[in-house]
């Protein structure tokens, strides 16, 4: 299993009263599991005193099992200097924001979308080779700005050689944050085509930090919502997974459901 979500801590909120608050109350619900944070960890400036006063006392207390991406927010702050120096080795071995980990039987991938990630860059480079690497058939892939959202920002491309690179091998799930509410798409291409073996994209912003309604919903947008802060479960099987989105609401159902991994 793991946790995910992102734009979380909002500082000129008390933390003890702020939706950062709220969903770190839901990563109690389950102790032990990986959490991934998809960026714009503390507002509005990631730094270093805003994840100690705001992020800290909320998603903080589960600070040995984050397992990080840096957002635009994050980088307000030169180099992300307060990212970085919170998160040390949590956020990769080094200061460049991407990495990558095993979670049981998959193969789990943090990338940067605030540096060069064009077709030949060092992170694009480096992904296709980790992916070459890897002997795992199931993999997903993290990081902030979303290629494809209903949200007011509309398409983005900044990822978009990454999520080429992501196709070609076949990945199963795209995790994004940036924009404040939650998403689920069909299983797409990277030029929005339904495919069977497509990636499977779920915005999770939902964090903590606010809300932002759609402005009309792209083709293959499946799931939207936002009205609540919550948190998205995936249980990582060894050749399937299953989402669940956890409100900050018990009783709560927003969106659940089941898929097979791509390469069987």
């Amino acid at each position: 299993i793991v946790l995910a979500a992102g734009d979380i801590a909002y500082c000129p909120a008390e933390p003890s009263l702020s939706g950062a608050a709220a969903t770190a109350a839901v990563l109690r619900r389950v102790p032990g599991a990986p959490v991934l944070t998809l960026g714009d960890n503390a507002y509005s400036s990631g730094t270093a005193a805003e994840f100690s006063t705001c992020f800290a006392p909320t998603w903080g207390v589960e600070l040995p099992r984050l397992r990080p991406a840096p957002g635009n927010h994050d980088y307000v702050t030169a180099n992300a200097a307060g990212y970085f120096g919170y998160f040390g080795r949590n956020a990769g071995a080094t200061t460049r924001g991407y990495y990558s980990f095993d979670v049981g039987a998959w193969h789990v991938v943090s990338l940067n979308s605030n540096v060069n990630a064009a077709a030949g860059s060092v992170q694009e480079q480096w992904l296709r080779q980790d992916l070459a690497s890897t002997a795992r058939k199931c993999v997903l892939a993290y990081w902030h700005h979303p290629v494809f959202t209903s949200s007011p920002r509309g398409y983005n491309p900044t990822m978009l050689d990454i999520w080429k690179a992501l196709a070609d091998y076949k990945v199963d799930i795209v995790l994004n944050g940036h924009e404040h509410n939650y998403e689920r798409f069909a299983k797409q291409t990277p030029a929005g085509v339904l495919a069977a073996d497509g990636i499977r994209q779920f915005i999770v912003g939902s964090g903590g930090v606010g809300h932002t309604a759609s402005v009309g919903l792209l083709p293959n947008s499946e799931v939207f919502n936002a009205l609540t802060y919550g948190v998205l479960k995936l249980t990582l099987n060894a050749n399937s997974y299953a989402w669940e989105f956890l409100p900050e609401l018990t009783g709560v159902t927003v969106d659940s459901g089941t898929a097979t991994c791509n390469r069987q």
